[in-house]
């Protein structure tokens, strides 16, 4: 076999795979500590969107000044968010502190 018809097969494979995988996109809503209930449920509404049509949702607490040294308040946020949106997610990943910011990763529960 020549180099080229090699170089050829390898390529068509590589195409092949790509088209076979799964893209998860990955969306994010923004939230601080002192957030209004208003603002939440229309961030958790978006979420709850993202998630039936299977996409991830991270849910991000920024912290600013004084705020960090209050990372209870920011964990009663993220644990109250997960537990709006538990009929169409799971949590991926437990909120975790990240700087000046709190991480959780909410995933779409399989049916």
């Amino acid at each position: 076999m020549d180099l080229g018809k090699f170089l050829y097969e390898q390529e068509k494979k590589r195409q092949r795979a790509r088209k076979a995988q799964k893209i998860v996109e990955v969306k994010e809503i923004r939230l601080r500590p002192k957030t209004t209930e208003h603002h939440r449920t229309f961030k958790i509404r978006n979420a709850r969107r993202w998630l039936t049509e299977n996409k991830k949702v991270n849910v991000r607490i920024q912290f600013r000044g004084r705020e960090v040294h209050y990372p209870e308040i920011a964990l009663d946020m993220l644990n109250r968010i997960a537990e709006e949106l538990s009929d169409v997610g799971v949590i991926e990943q437990k909120p975790s502190r990240e700087g000046y910011s709190m991480l959780m990763v909410i995933a779409p529960a399989k049916e």
